[in-house]
């Protein structure tokens, strides 16, 4: 047997119907230092002038490049990404912010795509965010809403963001109003801010939206039961989704429970007297009544201004909250903090010296290193 059928048994003279045809000679590697180049190059950073112009310009790539800078914890990016934000201030806050959130199977992704489809068929542009802590360890669920709602992702008036997926709460929700400037800046003036996790995410999404829409179900044993009454006061609208075939009937008797039930929250800063309507985002019926509300809204605010004087107040607001995260993570990851709070963690666990006293003993180490 020749040198090459020892290789391949196929060409052995017993296998004489069979026919192998000379293979090529392996490529040379491609060399190293070409490809450290070439990412490198795809990696370089654009100028701020260059993000900011293809923002203003609406090019979703450029957007898309600018929040990645946003979400990203590296200084450098941080640095462009806070000056492409100022530069883009200017051009913000045109939009309707609107926060939407719901219990667990509600439809939260056919109700956005819904609603969605309703202003981009009407010529507007919409953007959709999501604030979700949890995501670095759930991968939280735009990923899949973005699959899910395959008419809006492929809809030219609208772009859809996965949330930043790492850090607290506060941190994520102040990465995600700096994103909301981007959209705006690049001419969305719609935009929905989804909570994709639960609990005190509702609260950080009522501090940044012009609107707050609560979606609820029927059908679910007591209606008044699963959410917290908190939330429910900060509701401008309660739609209950999926009402139609069977549970149309059951739609409408947890409508007149919900409305008996926001009678008896304190009235609203706003002035506004929150309202319960039922759709279907399936069947796409009662999505303009939910919008008209929406639009009646946002008129008797600004009539009243109450909607720029709550804009104001959430932005002090951020301030505020960012100092406060600063603070706290620059604490946090000071070495001689790191070290000395675990020597002091001991003595607590010890009973030798209480939680008050370790605490102040570590603030004015903190104090006398700055």
């Amino acid at each position: 047997m020749s040198e090459n059928n020892k290789h391949h048994i196929e060409n052995d003279p017993k296998y004489k119907g069979l026919l192998v045809n000379e293979g090529v000679e392996k490529p040379e590697a491609v060399n190293n230092d070409s490809i450290q180049r070439f990412l490198k190059k795809k990696r370089k950073l654009l100028s701020v002038d260059e993000y900011v112009n293809g923002i203003l310009d609406g090019d979703i790539t450029l957007l898309s490049k600018a929040v990645t800078l946003v979400e990203s914890s590296k200084s450098e990016h941080q640095q462009i990404a806070q000056q492409v934000i100022q530069k883009c201030l200017p051009h913000s806050g045109k939009s309707v912010r609107i926060g939407i959130t719901g219990v667990p199977g509600v439809g939260k992704s056919t109700f956005i795509e819904a609603l969605g489809k309703y202003l981009t068929n009407k010529g507007e542009k919409l953007a959709v965010l999501a604030i979700d802590p949890s995501s670095e360890r759930t991968k939280g669920s735009i990923l899949g809403d973005k699959t899910r709602m395959e008419e809006l992702a492929s809809d030219s008036n609208a772009y859809i963001r996965p949330s930043p997926s790492a850090g607290s709460l506060g941190g994520v929700a102040r990465k995600t109003r700096e994103i909301i400037i981007l959209c705006e800046a690049a001419g969305y003036n719609h935009i929905f801010i989804e909570t994709v996790g639960v609990g005190q995410s509702e609260t950080a999404v009522h501090s940044m939206t012009d609107f707050f829409l609560l979606l609820m179900l029927a059908g679910a044993g007591d209606e008044l039961q699963g959410i917290k009454r908190g939330i429910m006061e900060m509701a401008d609208l309660i739609t209950i989704n999926k009402a139609d075939g069977n549970n149309l009937e059951k739609a409408e008797m947890a409508k007149v429970q919900y409305k008996n039930a926001i009678h008896l929250f304190p009235s609203k800063d706003s002035g506004w007297a929150a309202n319960v309507l039922t759709c279907s985002a399936y069947k796409k019926t009662g999505i303009d009544a939910i919008w008209d509300q929406i639009e009646k809204y946002r008129e008797q605010t600004i009539d009243n201004g109450y909607f720029f004087r709550k804009r104001n107040e959430q932005s002090t607001y951020w301030m505020y909250e960012t100092i406060e995260e600063n603070l706290k993570r620059n604490f946090y990851d000071h070495p001689e903090i790191k070290e000395k709070l675990k020597v002091l963690e001991n003595y607590v666990l010890t009973d030798q010296m209480s939680s008050f006293i370790a605490a102040t003993e570590l603030l004015n180490t903190y104090a006398k290193l700055k």
